[in-house]
């Protein structure tokens, strides 16, 4: 089932966030989030962050804010999705994917981006079926856990206007 988030959920979303920030190269940061901070988003985002779950357990979830700050910037909006290593592959990566274009088209938005580590070529396998197209890599722009790291850039446009 894919649902809205809601507070309760802050917990098991900072578990999901934090095991990839911890055990991956997927995400550039290292620091951890914590359920506070994850509820504070999901308030601000009362309509851009959406979960997975089997109806006990959260599976995954995806979220979209500002890409950049500025008026012209207001209607690019990018996107974070992370899903438990039991739940990939099911086709919820996708449903997430859909609810969070589908709102974000709905809400006036033109594109989103996907900002995505070298080390994760899954993610951008994931993306292009989706639609996403490569618009840029930097080389070398981020480091964890003693490795440069690439950064790719993808993006697809939601609407025509």
């Amino acid at each position: 089932m894919i649902r809205l988030a809601e507070p309760r959920d802050a917990a098991a979303v900072a578990d999901l966030w934090n095991g990839m920030i911890r055990d991956s190269l997927s995400t550039f940061t290292t620091d951890e989030k914590t359920p506070a901070e994850i509820a504070a988003l999901i308030a601000t985002r009362v309509d851009a962050f959406w979960v997975a779950e089997n109806g006990v357990t959260v599976l995954g979830f995806v979220t979209y804010g500002s890409f950049r700050s500025g008026p012209g910037y207001a209607a690019t909006v990018e996107h974070s999705i992370v899903l438990s290593a039991a739940a990939q592959g099911q086709g919820l990566g996708r449903g997430l994917m859909t609810r969070a274009e589908e709102a974000a088209a709905a809400q006036g938005h033109h594109v989103m981006v996907a900002a995505i580590s070298s080390a994760n070529p899954g993610a951008v396998i994931f993306h292009e079926k989706l639609g996403f197209a490569q618009v840029g890599q930097m080389p070398e722009v981020g480091r964890k856990h003693g490795q440069w790291l690439d950064l790719i850039l993808m993006q697809k446009t939601l609407s025509a206007s």
